[in-house]
């Protein structure tokens, strides 16, 4: 069982950033779970933004988030980061973290993580 809690969203005008953090407990240490970010805007399914392998370090982003989000780990806070740079409004969504033991082959589909936050709002004004 991995808990896991969302921070740091906002309202926020386009070109601006914001960066939310995933903070996880709960999983035995023998298995360092991978974090992932995903969002759903209004009327649209979840999709996966950015994920993060915690063994080889290998990240990978939706295509209408690369060079603008960044995701990063801090393994001494047990907290997962998503950089959001020249956010549009298109960004706006809750955005929620997810957790998964184990790796996989598809790491941004949501089918993949049992381990979900309660999401934190980002909305993005023009």
């Amino acid at each position: 069982q991995v808990q896991l809690v969302e921070s740091g969203g906002g309202s926020v005008q386009a070109g601006a950033s914001l960066r939310l953090s995933c903070s996880y407990s709960g999983y035995t240490h023998t298995y360092t779970p991978r974090i992932s970010w995903f969002r759903q805007a209004p009327g649209k399914g979840r999709e996966g933004v950015a994920t993060l392998s915690p063994h080889s370090g290998y990240t990978d982003y939706a295509d209408s988030v690369v060079g603008r989000f960044t995701i990063s780990r801090d393994n001494s806070r047990n907290t997962v980061y998503l950089q959001m740079n020249s956010l549009k409004p298109e960004d706006t969504a809750m955005y929620y973290c997810a957790a998964r033991i184990g790796e996989t082959a598809t790491p941004l589909w949501v089918n993949q993580y049992p381990y979900w936050g309660q999401g934190t709002q980002v909305t993005v004004s023009s």
